[in-house]
């Protein structure tokens, strides 16, 4: 898609897996890696991590941006076991003690997306989520899949920034030492929260999911979609 008269979305993230899930939008895309500060207090939960750290990646390139009329897109992806947040492996040792906690059971992905209109710069200097939809803002919900709110508007009273997030569950096949070992030799657990890549090799130790594949890949196709709607962009020209 080629149009000129619509935003161009940049992608906040130099994930490979994420600019390619953003491209099958086929809207005008761009790419500025985000160095966002990404660690966050314990007590928060789940949905809060992922939107707040969604929304700091976001807010890390609005100085890059230029002046172009555009959309920036943040995202955070994350698994959860027991309560506790699984990030990326320091190592194989503990990439090796992620997997064998996550093998035969089944945990949570949480991804967080936010949206940041281009040119609502005065807005960002405040935006933290303490609660999902407690800012006073709209909330919209999808279903029992995940929700976001509209954290601020433009002074035409239209979205200028909004958060939200997704959940789903993946439940692994039990896996032996030897299929643990060897699948950490293949490198791609190495650099992925929980250890583990949904859309690689790791996806044939995968017994289910429930809910959604793209979030647990990285990035929430149909909650963007949705997010984007309010911004009038559509990959159907929509609206």
């Amino acid at each position: 898609m080629n149009d000129n008269s619509i935003p161009s979305i940049i992608l906040a993230s130099g994930s490979p897996r994420r600019r390619e899930l953003l491209s099958l939008l086929g809207l005008p895309l761009e790419v500025i890696p985000s160095e966002a500060d990404e660690s966050f207090s314990p007590e928060w939960a789940p949905e809060r991590i992922v939107s707040e750290l969604a929304l700091r990646k976001a807010e890390a390139v609005l100085s890059l941006a230029g002046k172009r009329d555009a959309v920036i897109v943040g995202s955070d992806t994350i698994v959860v076991l027991d309560g506790r947040v699984l990030g990326k492996p320091a190592d194989e040792e503990e990439s090796r003690e992620m997997l064998t906690a996550l093998q035969g059971r089944s945990h949570k992905v949480y991804t967080g997306l936010a949206c940041i209109r281009f040119g609502d710069r005065g807005v960002k200097a405040n935006l933290r989520l303490e609660e999902l939809g407690t800012r006073g803002g709209e909330t919209i919900r999808l279903g029992d899949l995940g929700q976001f709110s509209i954290l601020s508007e433009s002074p035409a009273g239209t979205p200028a920034v909004m958060a939200g997030y997704t959940e789903s569950q993946v439940t692994f096949r039990p896996m032996s030492g030897e299929e643990i070992g060897g699948y950490i030799r293949t490198g791609e657990p190495l650099d992925k929260a929980g250890s583990y890549g949904i859309q690689g090799i790791g996806s044939v130790f995968i017994e289910k999911i429930e809910g959604d594949f793209y979030s647990v890949m990285g990035l929430p196709l149909n909650l963007l979609y949705q997010m984007l709607l309010r911004y009038s962009i559509s990959p159907f020209n929509i609206g």
